[in-house]
């Protein structure tokens, strides 16, 4: 005959296991929570869509743009932070005594647009993009970056990197934007030759002509001012010219210069 607490104990012993099996359960769920909520944090920052090009490696000719002075301000403006363009903070500006030409978020838009969108910076060429702002903070573009098109979206991704200071790829964890430390020049190569551009300038040349005789075994860096009025930094620049006897617009002027590029390169 069978004890009556052995039964008791087998039942008790078989509870225990299923309990515990019960606990593994839930820490495995749990686990899997926190790790789904980890990853969504890290997605926060995020800027999704964005392809991966294939860079030109081999030959050493290539360019890097510095835009100058881009007007990427934030203000917390009711009870949001946003960045300040003249178009939708017309009385902000006013009542704060700003000049709305200070605040033009849409020239260094266009001119970004306008160096990533070229023939040029799809051919690999593009080694490098910085963007310098108004209160001088630098920022690193990746060549392959897809901005934004439309200027909604791209004012919420540059609030976005002015606040967590980069922005990643949602299929790969590489830093697209990134806030960097100043000054730009110890980010360029040696043997770079740095062009500042300025309507200023008194000395006014044909681009594809001073293109042309650059060589390529140095790499060109042009400075372009990114702001409605104003002249850009030349301390560090080699040389200081004008494109055109006509102002330019930062995306007309860089239009000029990866034109005058693609020529050289014979990129179609």
């Amino acid at each position: 005959m069978v004890r009556p607490y052995a039964v008791k104990g087998l039942k008790r012993k078989k509870r225990e296991v299923e309990e515990s099996e019960e606990d593994d359960e839930k820490t495995t769920e749990l686990g899997g929570e926190e790790e789904d909520e980890r990853k969504e944090n890290e997605a926060v920052h995020d800027l999704p869509g964005i392809p991966i090009l294939p860079s030109d490696e081999k030959s050493k000719a290539g360019v890097i743009f510095i835009l100058e002075r881009a007007s990427l301000e934030v203000a917390k403006v009711g009870k949001t932070y946003q960045i300040l363009n003249s178009d939708d903070h017309a009385n902000f500006l006013r009542k704060h005594k700003r000049n709305p030409a200070d605040c033009r978020p849409d020239i260094v838009h266009q001119a970004l647009l306008a160096i990533l969108d070229s023939p040029l910076n799809k051919a690999g060429k593009l080694r490098a993009l910085y963007v310098k702002t108004e209160k001088g903070v630098l920022v690193e573009v990746k060549p392959y970056v897809r901005m934004p098109r439309t200027f909604k979206r791209f004012c919420g991704v540059m609030l976005q990197l002015l606040q967590k200071h980069s922005i990643s790829a949602t299929s790969k964890r590489e830093k697209l934007l990134r806030v960097i430390k100043n000054p730009v020049t110890k980010y360029l190569p040696v043997n770079s030759r740095k062009i500042g551009l300025s309507h200023s300038s008194e000395k006014l040349v044909q681009l594809r002509d001073y293109v042309a005789a650059a060589s390529d075994d140095a790499t060109l860096v042009f400075v372009v001012g990114a702001m409605a009025h104003g002249k850009i930094d030349k301390e560090y620049t080699d040389d200081f010219i004008s494109v055109s006897g006509y102002p330019l617009s930062a995306a007309c002027c860089i239009g000029r210069i990866c034109n005058a590029l693609e020529l050289k390169w014979k990129i179609l």
